[in-house]
């Protein structure tokens, strides 16, 4: 009887623990490479916790440019990527390092300038003329060179308009979108944004949109699982939860219902 009561003793004593450990049980941590565009314009902060309360999964943002991004995910460092440079993107998979990629949602770039406009730039939605016309002026213009999605952007469009810029007045600082944006608001100078950046930024900053509207602006970003057959320590399965949260239609709405100062700053494209 007396052993009884002590076996059954025991036995509540170790529910009990199993119950106190799984509530305080530390959740799993998810690590996600993504762009600053992401994380600057506040998405991340409304998209992510819906998840993660959800799921019980923490999600570890590192926000770096595109290029830096892939870079983690091709050393197996990060357990699912979310950037904007389809070519990049396409690369990354057909190496064997990512899988599953998705379509997440769009914007699209601008070209911001300071209110005087030297290069005179300002209306024009051909933005191969506008990238001349700043060239030719020699009028000041900030590039990230960061390796960032934007900077892939940047280049190619240089390249399309046959200009390879050079010179004191292109400014090639190596760092991320909000640094760019306040470095070209101090010189009041040309940059290429993401709108969504500069959405979030434009309260700081006295530059205003110059150019926009040109086809080879849209600017499209993606997501994908780092690959386990190649990487076995990723978290594969909880990366595969993250993708499907946000391309779902709950996630998507968020995506879509995201303001600031009464603008959407990105356009779902997983749920048409």
């Amino acid at each position: 009887m007396k052993r009884n009561i002590i076996l059954k003793a025991v036995f509540l004593f170790a529910v009990s623990m199993i119950l106190i450990s799984s509530v305080y049980a530390s959740p799993i941590h998810l690590k996600l490479a993504t762009t600053t565009s992401t994380e600057n314009s506040g998405l991340l902060g409304v998209l992510l916790p819906p998840f993660e309360e959800k799921f019980g999964i923490k999600v570890d943002v590192i926000a770096v440019g595109t290029g830096k991004a892939l870079a983690l995910g091709e050393n197996g460092d990060v357990d699912v990527v979310l950037v904007h440079a389809r070519a990049a993107e396409d690369k990354f998979i057909e190496e064997g390092c990512g899988v599953n990629r998705r379509d997440v949602m769009f914007n699209d770039f601008i070209i911001l300038g300071p209110c005087n406009d030297p290069a005179e730039i300002k209306g024009e939605s051909n933005v191969t003329s506008a990238l001349k016309k700043i060239a030719n002026r020699k009028a000041c213009f900030i590039s990230r060179d960061d390796d960032s999605g934007t900077h892939k952007k940047e280049k190619s469009l240089w390249q399309n308009a046959k200009i390879y810029p050079e010179g004191k007045w292109y400014m090639e600082i190596g760092q991320g979108m909000g640094a760019a944006l306040q470095i070209a608001y101090e010189k009041q100078a040309y940059i290429l944004c993401d709108r969504g950046t500069f959405l979030a930024y434009k309260n700081k900053i006295d530059l205003i949109i110059l150019s926009e509207g040109d086809a080879l602006l849209f600017n499209p970003y993606g997501i994908m699982a780092v690959n386990p057959a190649r990487y076995p320590q990723v978290k594969y399965i909880e990366a595969m939860q993250l993708i499907a949260w946000i391309t779902s239609v709950e996630g998507q709405k968020i995506i879509g219902e995201y303001k600031k100062e009464g603008e959407i700053l990105f356009h779902p494209m997983a749920i048409k």
